[in-house]
């Protein structure tokens, strides 16, 4: 019988449609979080002395995707540009894949009609020795998760 190893969350692609060359190389992918809300409910003639409680309404947290800057790369740019300027073609869907040691997909999150909220530039620093790093924030209306 083969072992079952964890999946190591260092392997992974960010892609979208309107990305320069389709996927995007980024060093972090966070934020990918659900949650749904409690609804409590208690009928005053009710004999029981809790509350009844339901699920309610189903949010998602904001992704942040964070990359490292190229030249002539200006991915992030671009689309937080569009969000700026168009106010009719800014949602676009971002897709997320683990991805195993074989670089095969294990996992992909599917950020449904997405738009970029945030845009945050490295702080410049003479005396450093980093990677300047970008960042931008995803907010989605839904995020579908598939196996495979």
């Amino acid at each position: 019988m083969a072992e079952a190893y964890p999946i190591p969350k260092f392997h992974f692609e960010v892609s979208w449609a309107n990305a320069a060359n389709g996927s995007i190389v980024c060093s972090e992918a966070s934020g990918l979080n659900s949650s749904i809300a409690s609804i409590e409910y208690r009928d005053g003639k009710s004999p029981q002395f809790y509350n009844i409680k339901s699920p309610g309404l189903q949010t998602f947290s904001d992704v942040v995707l964070s990359k490292a800057i190229f030249q002539d790369d200006a991915d992030f740019q671009a689309w937080h540009d569009l969000v700026a300027t168009d106010r009719d073609a800014f949602r676009d869907v971002v897709t997320i894949v683990l991805k195993n040691e074989l670089g095969e997909p294990v996992l992909s999150w599917e950020l449904q009609d997405a738009w970029v909220s945030n845009w945050e530039m490295p702080d410049m620093n003479s005396t450093a020795n980093e990677v300047a790093i970008e960042k931008i924030t995803i907010v989605s209306e839904n995020i579908m998760v598939t196996a495979g």
